[in-house]
């Protein structure tokens, strides 16, 4: 069976993308491989073997467009509230906490953040079992 290993980002400054994937999940440097024209960085944390990639392309000097595909990345957290108080004394700018429920059963309650390249993340307490979230 298939399993997932990672999922790749490209980000323009380093340096904040880091300062930013480690304050708000605990993201660390796992490997950091640099080439002529690119660098990438792995990050990991204690909670799981996934990875975050991010790409940095050394000539890159614009924003990337993140255009109408990109949706967003996802992680589960134990205590959203906290999390949300958290992320407000560090200065990431979260969204409203907001709840998702279908048929009286809480799904989840989640709040979205926004990295330093615009992209959307997704911090989330899963809600009743019988969802695989």
């Amino acid at each position: 069976m298939a399993k997932m290993i990672h999922s790749m980002i490209r980000v323009r400054d380093e340096q904040a993308s880091l300062a930013f994937y480690e304050t708000a999940f605990g993201l660390k440097v796992a490997e950091r491989i640099a080439f002529e024209t690119f660098t990438l960085v792995y990050l990991v944390n204690d909670e799981q073997k996934f990875e975050l990639e991010l790409t940095i392309n050394h000539d890159r000097d614009r924003p990337y467009d993140l255009g109408d595909g990109y949706g967003h990345l996802a992680v589960s957290v134990d205590n959203i509230k906290a999390e949300h108080a958290r992320f407000g004394r560090e200065r990431l700018n979260p969204q409203p906490l907001k709840e998702l429920a279908h048929d009286g059963r809480v799904i989840g309650q989640f709040f979205f953040v926004t990295d330093p390249d615009g992209y959307k993340i997704e911090v989330l307490q899963r809600g009743d079992p019988g969802r695989f979230l």
